[in-house]
């Protein structure tokens, strides 16, 4: 077996699971997010109906599983490619550790700009009590939900799937 299909597909495996802990956290804590943001929505004078009426969960349904898994779906299909010596292996690998690299910017992006991006989706819901909530106070309320290691796996997450990617692109344009 080739050195370099090797690193390749244990960077690979590194950014699939990276991208599996998304959904399993939210799958574990998203109910206790929900209540806190609930007890949040409720300290607002916000009917806490609001959420379910505008489809806003903290669970891991809908593309909060799909997408995460289906980046660690591929980055699978590519590392077993990689581990068998096809060369279609390399040709995922690029394509693939591409789009995680890209994918994790806007993670990461939509993540620090988390008040902002939640305001404007308020906005474009167009629901009046949805405009009147403390959008701080309420991803507080949430955030403040999950255990504090969850802000250190979210950290060692970004550096997993930025570094994998990238030691994964670099076995491929070196294999």
């Amino acid at each position: 077996m080739n050195v370099l299909a090797l690193v390749a597909a244990v960077a690979q495996i590194l950014v699939a699971t990276a991208f599996l802990s998304i959904p399993l956290l939210r799958h574990r804590f998203g109910a206790v997010a929900k209540a806190a943001a609930v007890t949040e929505l409720r300290r607002q004078g916000i009917r806490p109906e609001v959420l379910e009426e505008n489809k806003l969960r903290f669970d891991a349904s809908g593309h909060e599983w799909w997408a995460p898994g289906s980046f660690a779906l591929v980055n699978i299909a590519a590392a077993t490619l990689n581990l068998a010596g096809n060369p279609w292996g390399t040709t995922l690998t690029w394509v693939f550790s591409s789009i995680a690299l890209l994918a994790n910017i806007a993670i990461l992006q939509s993540q620090l700009g988390a008040v902002k991006s939640v305001q404007a989706a308020f906005r474009r819901k167009g629901d009046a009590e949805l405009l009147r909530v403390d959008v701080p106070a309420f991803l507080k309320a949430a955030e403040g939900a999950f255990p504090a290691w969850t802000r250190t796996l979210q950290n060692v997450r970004h550096t997993a799937v930025f570094a994998g990617s990238a030691l994964a692109l670099t076995a491929a344009a070196l294999v």
